[in-house]
């Protein structure tokens, strides 16, 4: 009987499919990676609290200059604080898997190219809120954005463990430019709005820390997971939950909002609570409490804006 032959494939099919499998990854088109930059998930969820701002702001229409431009304005300032944490991030952002593949990290964009697309923003942002908005709504953008891309990330960031109570009030400031950017001035409902959203920041954020510890404490970022433990961020998680739910419902009480609005609050809230219990008993919960109060605060939003323009004020 003759040997069996090993059949191989031809070298010219076989050779092809080395290539590719040894070839770098497709290179993402220039403008997204710019995109990337400007953290355009985060930023979407601020615009739509911006909006709603002006929204809230007033019972008569919101002249629609103010509306797009402004929005673009808020959205571009924004945009250009994120790109300046990029810049500013990027040696630790190198170190932790959720943040490796950013454009710097790669070495896809280089300090001048981020530099100079972060002053772009800032200048048309500026601009555009001088034009269609007011002084102040335009201080207090900028305000914002020196509060992140300055006190945030480079002076609390790295030094304290408190660094996102603190550091939150710039990332709880849309929707009072949005209602500033309308009104020409700062009221009680504006204040509001920014209070909720400050209060909601540690216990939004806390949780993704807590998931993360391992990276942020590779990079040696000071988060609260990494310098007290798990065990003593979840309990402040849950703290700022239920205080995030007494303040949720405020808009009732000084008449911003009506019945439909703190009925769902106070379900919203008692789900958000109830997320941040399950994760102070199993940390496994870290994630589902992060997702559960992103839904929260937009279900809020939403409900704000459902009570006020489905009843009619009286008086």
């Amino acid at each position: 009987m003759g040997r069996s032959r090993l059949h191989l494939p031809d070298a010219a099919a076989v050779l092809p499919l080395a290539a590719a499998a040894l070839a770098p990854p497709l290179a993402r088109p220039r403008w997204r990676e710019y995109a990337a930059l400007t953290k355009p998930r985060v930023v979407a969820l601020m615009m739509f609290t911006a909006v709603a701002g002006m929204l809230l702001s007033t019972h008569a229409a919101v002249p629609w200059r103010v509306l797009v431009f402004g929005s673009l304005g808020i959205a571009s300032l924004a945009a250009a604080a994120a790109a300046v944490n990029h810049l500013v991030d990027r040696r630790i952002d190198g170190l932790m898997a959720r943040t490796r593949a950013r454009p710097m990290p790669r070495g896809v964009l280089g300090v001048p190219e981020v530099a100079a697309f972060a002053a772009l923003l800032a200048t048309a942002g500026t601009a555009l809120l001088l034009t269609f908005t007011n002084l102040l709504c335009t201080l207090l953008t900028l305000a914002s954005l020196l509060g992140y891309a300055v006190v945030y990330s480079v002076l609390l960031k790295h030094r304290t463990p408190q660094n996102i109570v603190i550091g939150g009030a710039a990332g709880a400031a849309p929707p009072l430019l949005g209602w500033v950017a309308v009104t020409g001035q700062i009221d009680a409902g504006a204040l509001l709005l920014f209070l909720m959203i400050f209060i909601w920041t540690p216990p939004h954020f806390w949780p993704l820390a807590i998931h993360r510890r391992a990276d942020y404490a590779r990079a040696e970022v000071p988060m609260l997971p990494v310098t007290h433990g798990v065990a003593f961020t979840s309990s402040r998680i849950l703290a700022y939950a239920i205080a995030f739910w007494a303040v949720s419902l405020l808009p009732y009480l000084i008449g911003l909002s009506g019945g439909l609005y703190l009925a769902g609050a106070v379900l919203l809230g008692a789900r958000f609570v109830g997320f941040a219990w399950r994760l102070r008993r199993d940390e496994r919960w870290a994630m589902p409490t992060f997702h559960c109060s992103i839904s929260t605060l937009f279900g809020l939003f939403v409900l704000l804006l459902a009570d006020h323009y489905l009843i009619v004020p009286t008086g």
